[in-house]
């Protein structure tokens, strides 16, 4: 763990660098567009290609989609006690997703034109779920379940197989039970290529969401136009601010468990309490030799975890703002104080019991959220991303006559006669 105070030399220019934008290498930005050019081009031949060289699979147009006899393997292997948190998890979110919906509304404008707006769920979305060390059933969830509640009636989802063509059984009933219609076993940038623009085997999607590596989001980027995306989701990171009333045992159970997520995770610790930190570094070291992923906890705190002794709460907030962390914690005293001055986080937990396991699996909002620095443009997944907004006007004659002098107006200094000629010839009408 680096570990800086704000008497330290090099604290600034490190506190400098925490500013993040979320803008890609060029290698990896051109690696990224020669397989989506691949995809494009080629098709099925392309992403069955790249499935046999990242996932030692070989699929075919017969063996790409995970069949009914799957699932139903799949749902037998799975305990009751999965399913039961499974359960649990979806009511969640579907409780929340339905009270952030967005809802039709119509009003009257000042010439007495009604105006207002209609929502309806995409048609045909796409999610990713990534593969890799762990089943990532909850990210299932927090994605496919919020598509589901939105009504959308079509969900593909694409998710990379093992070398030997199976998926994580528990993973296969998440996405079952969350709504998935469709499902590929395909990962990485191909998937998110094949989603946005189809082959000769996967129709194309409307919209993609859900997280992935730093080729899986730099696809997302790059195909917003063909496709619409929900936000920029890479490797996960946490932000722990606290001060003295912090547990120091919990914070340093947040920190191992964000770091359990191994690769390129970032885990940061941010105080104004030397004493809190001597504290939590001995709770890290007694509990990692507890955890079963300690190899890849130990990466993490070595090279992606950082620690910063801040000379207030004030300077905290002003890290916070600029790293704009996917998740914070949030343990301070007069906390309400202290959130209200959050501005770019993903998620906020709050207080000591707050922990973020929770919300990763069965809080109710989607754990999938922007990172990288994206927070400052980006929200997390929510219900209403799976809806189209359409704006509806209707008017009678009153209201265009009421229009007409302001609309001739914008029409004789824009130069567009042909604008404002269209609204006279209906205010005169007989």
């Amino acid at each position: 763990m680096k570990i800086l105070s704000y008497k330290d030399a090099g604290y600034e220019k490190f506190v400098k660098k925490l500013n993040r934008k979320a803008v890609p290498t060029d290698e990896l930005y051109e690696t990224v567009a020669s397989i989506v050019a691949d995809v494009k081009k080629r098709g099925n031949k392309a992403i069955f290609e790249y499935t046999e060289k990242f996932d030692k699979l070989k699929l075919t147009a017969k063996t790409l989609y995970v069949t009914e006899t799957e699932l139903a393997n799949a749902e037998s292997q799975v305990s009751d006690s999965v399913k039961n948190a499974i359960a649990a998890s979806k009511k969640n979110i579907h409780a929340f997703a339905k009270r952030s919906m967005r809802k039709d509304w119509q009003f009257k404008n000042a010439q007495g034109a009604e105006v207002g707006e209609r929502f309806v769920p995409y048609d045909r979305v796409g999610v990713y779920v990534p593969g890799g060390k762990a089943p990532l059933m909850s990210t299932a969830l927090m994605t496919a379940a919020f598509a589901q509640a939105a009504g959308v009636p079509e969900i593909l989802a694409a998710t990379p197989a093992g070398a030997d063509g199976k998926i994580n059984p528990a993973l296969l009933y998440a996405l079952k039970e969350s709504g998935a219609t469709q499902i590929i076993k395909v990962g990485g940038a191909q998937a998110i290529a094949a989603m946005a623009l189809g082959t000769q085997s996967v129709d194309s999607v409307e919209k993609i969401f859900g997280p992935g590596n730093s080729f899986v989001v730099e696809a997302k980027r790059q195909l917003v136009g063909a496709v619409s995306i929900d936000l920029l989701p890479g490797p996960s990171e946490v932000l722990v601010i606290a001060d003295k009333s912090a547990n120091p045992a919990f914070v340093a159970a947040d920190l191992l468990a964000q770091a359990e997520h191994g690769g390129d995770s970032v885990v940061g610790f941010v105080t104004n309490s030397k004493g809190l930190l001597t504290k939590v570094q001995k709770q890290i070291d007694i509990q990692i030799k507890k955890l079963s992923r300690a190899n890849y906890i130990s990466e993490v705190l070595k090279k992606g975890t950082f620690a910063l002794i801040v000379k207030n709460l004030d300077d905290a907030m002003t890290i916070c703002n600029q790293f704009a962390p996917e998740h914070l914690s949030l343990i301070v005293e007069d906390e309400d104080k202290w959130l209200d001055k959050v501005r770019t986080a993903g998620a906020i937990y709050v207080g000591n019991f707050a922990a973020v396991a929770v919300g990763d699996f069965l809080a109710g909002p989607s754990h999938t959220l922007p990172t990288g620095g994206s927070g400052k443009s980006f929200s997390g997944i929510r219900a209403d991303q799976f809806q189209r907004r359409t704006s509806i006007v209707r008017m009678d004659q009153k209201a265009v006559q009421k229009s007409e002098a302001h609309v001739l107006e914008f029409a004789r200094v824009e130069g567009l006669d042909a604008h404002g000629a269209s609204v006279t010839i209906r205010a005169n009408s007989k």
